[in-house]
């Protein structure tokens, strides 16, 4: 069975075979390489990745507890597909995380965090001009990793990630199909908050955000599909 195109990560030396294997899969989820309905096998995944199945298995295994990878028995895997009961809860604790981390780091927020969001934020105008749809989905999460990763004390990014690598493969479906990206730029809005130092405004946009971004739209196709 031909396996879908796994986008390459950094690998540093100290980096071992298992976390390598891990990380490498857990991205593609999480970018939305795989989709929802996505059949993998372990031997086609230790071929793509030019490993041995040992690795495989175990990086398998920790995405499965993350309820990234079904694991359906006869060595059958699969990437899970959505309903709207579990997008409705997945979407809601977005919010709720987001805005609570968002709060968290806000006295952190300086000049140079700015800036380098704003940095983050022209390389999404021009990943959505050109329609890189795997680059808008890295500085996407970049963004907003950055913006919560501001407060030293930091423990949501855990479970912000977790929520990013269940939406993920949906996500990443609702994007493709749709037409445009029309509507409010909210990380704009976000960063125009942190300007003025307006967490009200920020914990706004970051819930509009997800709303406009994940909710509108995932509801849509979810209809649409019957699921």
């Amino acid at each position: 069975m031909p396996q879908p195109a796994l986008p390459e990560i950094p690998r540093d030396a100290a980096m071992t075979t298992q976390e390598y294997a891990y990380l490498r899969l857990r991205n593609a989820v999480m970018t939305g390489a795989l989709q929802p309905g996505t059949a993998l096998t372990f031997r086609g995944l230790a071929e793509q990745l030019d490993l041995s199945p040992t690795p495989i298995r175990e990086a398998l295994r920790r995405l499965s507890s993350e309820n990234a990878i079904k694991v359906l028995g006869n060595r059958r895997l699969r990437v899970p597909e959505m309903t709207a009961g579990r997008f409705e809860e997945l979407v809601q604790l977005r919010i709720a995380l987001e805005t609570h981390a968002a709060m968290r780091a806000f006295p952190y927020i300086s000049d140079v965090a700015i800036a380098h969001l704003t940095t983050l934020d022209d390389g999404m105008d021009k990943a959505l001009a050109e329609r890189d749809l795997d680059a808008l989905t890295r500085m996407n999460q970049e963004f907003h990793k950055v913006l919560y990763g501001l407060n030293p004390d930091q423990a949501a990014l855990p479970l912000i990630e977790s929520i990013w690598l269940q939406l993920g493969p949906f996500q990443r479906q609702v994007i493709e199909h749709l037409d445009d990206f029309a509507g409010a730029d909210h990380h704009k809005e976000m960063l125009v908050a942190m300007r003025n130092r307006d967490l009200s405004a920020l914990c706004s946009a970051i819930e509009n955000d997800v709303r406009d971004g994940s909710i509108r739209a995932g509801r849509r196709m979810l209809q649409d599909t019957g699921t």
